[in-house]
């Protein structure tokens, strides 16, 4: 007969196996995106775009260098400065993954979205997105 400890201790052994073999479990977010976020920093955000990002900042809507994207998100937390980012949602695979968060600034909340891609062992932002709440 199963006692209870056992079964507590078959649960939880489960659950942490089950935990370690998700594919995105061991995928991290670079802090310094989070950081990026948070101070509205453009230029060491613009450090993880890729060299052509898909960009969506309120109702532009963009593939641009990553030059012209750092501007462009430059410009964005000029205007609207940030407060807070918090990660809502992640998920992803192996190479890929997104994050789905909530930015906050003196005007407001937007939803956040951002791709990244691992190319050469770095992640790299493929498409952010930026949009009013």
């Amino acid at each position: 007969m199963w006692t209870t400890k056992k079964r507590v201790f078959i649960l939880f052994i489960t659950a942490v196996l089950l935990t370690a073999l998700r594919p995105d479990a061991s995928a991290e977010i670079p802090d310094e995106i989070i950081k990026s976020l948070k101070t509205g920093n453009a230029k060491s955000l613009s450090e993880y775009f890729n060299q052509n990002i898909e960009l969506v900042v309120l109702e532009e809507d963009n593939v641009c260098s990553k030059a012209q994207a750092q501007q462009i998100v430059g410009k964005f937390f000029s205007n609207n400065t940030p407060e807070g980012f918090n990660i809502i949602h992640q998920g992803g695979k192996e190479g890929a993954q997104y994050v789905i968060g909530n930015l906050v600034t003196n005007k407001g909340s937007f939803r956040t979205y951002f791709l990244l891609k691992k190319t050469d062992g770095k992640e790299y932002i493929h498409q952010l997105r930026i949009e009013q709440q």
